[in-house]
């Protein structure tokens, strides 16, 4: 299944509305956000339909409780939360040169179990001392993929700017229940958590309108000012 937060062009929602896309329509869900729509079983009453041109999406998990960004199987870093920002998004960092990492990441559903997958651009500012150099832009979504619909557990990810295409490569090897057991050892797993595979690769100094594509899940839109 694939899932989104919506809302009908302009009729501007800062939350939106819970959607399965289904082909070239949007189908409304009666679900408060995707958290609450994981927590009821992945069942909801349908209610109007819309064209994916009469729609605008925004990030699946608006205020997720935690970010965990892994750079490797077993460690991981807290990111900041409050940085999550959905597709369509306009980036604005500290330095004038801004760097993006592909991620794939899992949005935690109920049970404390995974409900299902994304792309996620993490913005890097070239120069700026860690922490401050990531901490300001996390584009999550479009849509939500649900584990059963993903095609396998290496996803092909593309990063296209300029005109061009700036980088192809596989978020592989990846093992996402180990990392799921990891996060939840000694606290509690809370739906909309997020958990960000390792980056696959680095696309330094972009500008303008910038698309990652996560194969089989989709394409995230944004424009760096």
């Amino acid at each position: 299944m694939r899932l989104c937060m919506f809302h009908p062009n302009g009729r501007p929602l800062e939350r939106g509305w819970v959607g399965r896309v289904d082909g070239d329509r949007v189908v409304h869900l009666a679900a408060q956000t995707l958290q609450s729509f994981f927590l009821g079983g992945g069942g909801a009453r349908e209610h109007a339909e819309y064209a994916l041109g009469a729609v605008t999406f925004v990030v699946p998990v608006l205020h997720p409780p935690t970010v965990r960004l892994f750079d490797g199987q077993e460690t991981f870093a807290f990111a900041n939360a409050a940085a999550v920002t959905g597709p369509g998004a306009t980036i604005a960092g500290p330095a004038r040169t801004l760097d993006l990492l592909p991620r794939v990441a899992a949005v935690i559903g109920a049970d404390e179990q995974i409900g299902g997958f994304a792309a996620l651009a993490e913005w890097r500012a070239a120069g700026v001392p860690a922490p401050k150099d990531r901490d300001f832009a996390l584009v999550l979504g479009p849509f939500v993929v649900t584990p059963d619909e993903l095609p396998g557990a290496d996803v092909e990810l593309s990063v296209r700017a300029g005109g061009g295409e700036r980088l192809r490569t596989v978020s592989a090897g990846f093992d996402w229940e180990a990392a799921r057991v990891l996060a939840r050892a000694g606290t509690t797993l809370r739906p909309g958590d997020i958990l960000a595979g390792p980056a696959a690769g680095r696309v330094e100094g972009l500008s303008g309108p910038v698309e990652l594509e996560a194969a089989g899940i989709g394409v995230l839109r944004q424009t760096v000012a």
